[in-house]
């Protein structure tokens, strides 16, 4: 249960922060330190511990104890509160996630809820600028797309290409577009109405979905209202993958589900990438065996247009 905040001049929360955190050590607490460095904003944090078996319920805890978050001195009766919540045993035909976000929502007491990942840091401030901005575009739900954290070779060659495709498979402006049948949202930051959540029948509706924030945001543009997505790099920042073997199980996972293609589409990025790659050496070894235009069609081809 989250801890009462008996003994405060709290208001009742307008933002209830849900996170999962599933064996999320590494990670976590960098998370919850983000989200208590809140302002501006009455919130609640819920963490939902998804059957970890590492400290992920010790660090949970650890914050816990802190009843009283740092809020803005202009306002003593903003409060943040830390709370952790153990999920309910997994119903048949349920994903993990959408469990542990259920389970979040049913101790939840804010206006907005704001479902948001275990390994995002969220920048000073950037809790109240989210609301406002879904208030000042009138708009139900409102989705980033973080900042990206990547390291080494392989993350910095691939994450840009996989994120070039989604930006160019699912518009912003045609999310936002309220004509456009086109609706998507990022779950590692999902901000949504109450109101809204429950009238479109909340995260049971959509309980054996492995892209259960896509199918939420389709549901709410379905119901005839507003979406907000843009890139959010101003307000939140992740770290994905850790290894090469994560990425791979991550993406394989995801991208099947958001391409019709996805393995044709793989291929091709691979063949690009690889043209890219050795288009350049051909064009110098052409170039010093004296075949001067067979290096010039190789740089041609190698260069992305």
């Amino acid at each position: 249960m989250p801890l009462s905040n008996q003994g405060t001049s709290a208001t009742t929360p307008l933002v209830s922060v849900i996170v999962p955190a599933r064996n999320e050590e590494v990670c976590l607490e960098r998370c919850l330190s983000s989200l208590a460095d809140q302002h501006g904003v009455a919130y609640e944090v819920i963490v939902v511990d998804d059957g970890s078996t590492d400290r992920t319920t010790e660090i949970a805890d650890s914050f816990a104890r802190i009843r009283e978050c740092p809020v803005i001195v202009q306002n003593p009766d903003l409060v943040g509160i830390i709370a952790t919540q153990a999920r309910h045993p997994l119903p048949e035909g349920w994903t993990g996630k959408a469990n542990a976000l259920w389970s979040g929502v049913q101790q939840a007491r804010g206006k907005w809820l704001l479902f948001t990942d275990a390994d995002t840091v969220h920048k000073a401030g950037s809790l109240l600028a989210a609301v406002m901005e879904a208030n000042e575009h009138e708009v139900a739900l409102l989705s980033y797309s973080p900042a990206q954290e990547v390291n080494g070779f392989l993350q910095r060659a691939l994450m840009p290409v996989v994120f070039s495709d989604l930006a160019a498979s699912f518009r912003a402006r045609d999310i936002c577009d309220p004509s456009s049948p086109i609706a998507a949202a990022n779950g590692q930051y999902l901000l949504i109405s109450r109101e809204v959540y429950e009238a479109v029948g909340g995260i049971e509706t959509f309980s054996q979905s492995l892209l259960e924030d896509v199918a939420l945001a389709r549901a709410v543009k379905a119901s005839g209202r507003r979406l907000r997505f843009r890139f959010g790099g101003d307000a939140v920042t992740t770290r994905m993958y850790r290894s090469w073997e994560s990425m791979r199980e991550g993406w394989t996972k995801n991208l099947a589900l958001l391409f019709p293609n996805a393995q044709a589409l793989a291929w091709r990025r691979l063949l690009e990438f690889g043209v890219m790659s050795l288009g350049p050496v051909a064009a110098v070894v052409a170039f010093f065996m004296g075949a001067h235009w067979v290096a010039l069609a190789a740089v041609a081809i190698a260069v992305p247009t």
